[in-house]
């Protein structure tokens, strides 16, 4: 083999594990393209760039494993760029490697030359640009390991084409930080008060909301008694998969945000969604997320650590030797309950024009519940939040907490290479079908079948909705879409489609596009619905 910068690139990433990138072709990127030929490394080639981040975006979330963009410099990587705040606020390790422009071109006014690494820097952990050949090793593997680490997220590098065509001296790699431990005595500290509280809960972020996060998650809460409740979901409280639990965290006097930011979602601590009294304890990776808790609720915030949210919890549930679990168990019932709770009237909810979202979604639990492995993906506004509040699987891929659509495409295409085997359901809006409606041509050249449920009511209706709340019925405008055949759209690339106009069609066309073993879009014609408020009583 070679050794040019873009072979120790390979070299290194076979090394960590990577066996599939996800990839948009480009000048700057040639030499990596060649040297994957050696390397045994897949190459998925997408039709955007902003698509690769999303599937390492997913991939990373489902696997459990660093996920790999690779693009071309300057508009390539510019494309890419708007995809890395998702995978920002979802805590998805996922390194993003950009061509650049030369460095013996550089400030010349070389070929797509862009301050790169200062584009990204705002929506990354980490950015930077590599420059030499002996570096490039080095580089990659440090980005990983900060992808990786605390609380993780994106690292955008960077690596000139004269870097990855030049050969390259041996060079040692970065070798993986350590994260602090939970110290015995804070961990003590927290256990105490909580095991003290009357009504304690224990609220974690997007990463102890992961397949392998939910089962540490789980483990403590089993341990102490105690609930355990995830977000992830910009509606906060308000999430509809949450059913009614704000009701019960306005009753909680100890909270330990675990990972968890206090920001928007938890209304910056303050009432009426939680008590004035409250107490907060905190565990996370990073300082300025503490000093942001201290500034909202001061003196509250009665202890703290600095380390990575999921070892922490591990920590604390071997810890729990001497919990009761009873002790808290009549709370724990009500806020499980409470999560769980669903209206009554949804078992008959109905529309005159088309069909409820409600009987597009449901027909597609069955499915779900096909696969102990199974995977929901959920993207888009109003449809969406309907989809999070009646579905659920193993794992769960959704748009998170930055609360962008577009991206259900390339997470189904994601979540495929991370497991080949199982059921991938994802369900779609109208509007955001027309983002990446292309990569169903990615899906289909590389034969990863997905069911992709499209809930198409010709409009993009999260902002309908907030238009004819706010302002009026007579005041709506620049939302209404085609009622587009969705189905053909996918057929035309390659896959399988499904028209459905009733709801008593939905479980037939879901199993003919489940079977069909291709990408598949099932074009559901349903109504304008707002998304689902839960509150009980």
């Amino acid at each position: 083999m070679r050794n040019r910068g873009a072979d120790a690139l390979l070299r290194v990433l076979r090394a960590r594990g990577v066996t599939k990138i996800f990839t948009v072709s480009g000048n700057h990127v040639m030499p990596v393209f060649d040297a994957a030929i050696d390397a045994g490394i897949g190459l998925v080639h997408a039709r955007h760039e902003a698509a690769t981040v999303h599937m390492a975006d997913a991939y990373a979330r489902v696997s459990g494993q660093v996920g790999i963009a690779l693009v071309t410099g300057g508009p390539g990587h510019a494309n890419a760029v708007s995809a890395l705040y998702t995978a920002r606020m979802a805590e998805a390790p996922v390194l993003l490697l950009s061509g650049h422009a030369p460095q013996s071109q550089h400030a010349m006014g070389a070929f797509q030359e862009m301050a790169q690494a200062d584009v990204a820097a705002p929506l990354t952990k980490a950015a930077w640009t590599c420059g030499s050949a002996d570096d490039v090793e080095r580089d990659a593997a440090r980005g990983i390991d900060i992808a990786c680490a605390g609380r993780p997220g994106p690292v955008s590098l960077s690596v000139t084409s004269d870097a990855l065509e030049r050969i390259a001296a041996s060079n040692a790699t970065a070798t993986a930080s350590v994260e602090p431990p939970l110290p015995d005595d804070v961990a003590d500290a927290i256990l105490g008060r909580l095991q003290s509280a009357a009504r304690p809960l224990v609220i974690v972020g997007p990463t102890s909301m992961t397949a392998q996060g939910s089962h540490d998650a789980m483990a403590l809460e089993d341990a102490t008694g105690i609930p355990v409740v995830g977000m992830e979901s910009p509606r906060g409280i308000a999430d509809p998969s949450l059913g009614a639990f704000g009701e019960m965290l306005a009753q909680a006097d100890c909270i330990l945000l675990a990972g968890k930011r206090l920001d928007f979602t938890l209304r910056f601590g303050k009432a009426p969604a939680l008590a004035a009294d409250c107490l907060f304890l905190q565990i996370d990776a990073e300082d300025m997320e503490v000093e942001r808790t201290r500034r909202a609720v001061g003196d509250r915030l009665v202890v703290t650590a600095r380390t990575a949210a999921r070892p922490a919890l591990q920590t604390l549930t071997a810890k729990a030797t001497a919990f009761d679990p009873g002790r808290h168990a009549a709370w724990r019932q009500d806020v499980r309950a409470a999560i769980a709770f669903r209206p009554a009237a949804w078992n008959d909810a109905s529309s005159a024009d088309r069909f409820h979202p409600l009987d597009a979604l449901r027909p597609l639990q069955p499915l779900l519940d096909s696969h102990r492995a199974s995977v929901f993906v959920s993207d888009g506004g109003e449809f969406g939040q309907w989809a999070q509040a009646c579905l659920r699987a193993p794992h769960r891929v959704i748009n998170g907490m930055a609360g962008a659509i577009g991206s259900a495409l390339p997470y189904a295409i994601g979540a495929r290479c991370a497991l080949p085997g199982v059921p991938i359901v994802a369900t779609l809006g109208d509007g955001t079908f027309g983002f990446h409606a292309s990569e169903v041509d990615t899906a289909a050249r590389y034969a990863l079948p997905f069911v992709a449920v499209v809930g198409n009511d010709a409009r993009w209706n999260a902002e309908y909705q907030i238009q004819l709340r706010e302002y009026g019925a007579g005041r709506l405008i620049g939302c209404e879409l085609a009622p587009t055949r969705y189905d053909r759209v996918c057929a035309a690339f390659g896959g399988h489609g499904e028209l459905v106009t009733k709801a008593d069609g939905m479980a037939d066309a879901v199993s003919r596009a489940h079977r069909a073993g291709l990408p598949a879009c099932v074009n559901a014609m349903i109504d304008s619905v707002a998304a689902p408020t839960i509150a009980r009583g």
